[in-house]
């Protein structure tokens, strides 16, 4: 399972393909996120945001990502002001949206 902050088309590799996805609570999210995951999360303050959410370590990694059918993500969609550097906990003016997605 990979966590992402955002998902974009070009990270999709199936031609024909279709993303299938479905909003998730924080509790689901964390609960799917808890048997394991690679973090795809790209900027450091994203990670800590996301980690104090989940109450769980979440690592910045500025990795390519490629996803083909059959591949899982959970995507943590923030939304909100830019974060101060070293922020650590989520403002009170910003949410996180988090989503399951399927390439099928």
């Amino acid at each position: 399972m990979k966590l992402l902050n955002a998902l974009s088309l070009n990270m999709i590799r199936e031609p024909h393909g279709s993303i299938r996805f479905r909003t998730l609570t924080l509790e689901e999210a964390r609960a799917i996120l808890s048997a394991g995951f690679e973090s795809s999360v790209g900027h450091a303050d994203t990670a800590s945001v996301m980690g104090s959410q989940l109450g769980m370590e979440v690592q910045e990694s500025r990795t390519t990502i490629t996803l083909r059918k059959g591949d899982r993500a959970i995507v943590g969609q923030y939304n909100g002001p830019r974060l101060p550097a070293g922020t650590k906990s989520l403002p009170d003016d910003a949410s996180i949206v988090w989503y399951a997605v399927e390439v099928v």
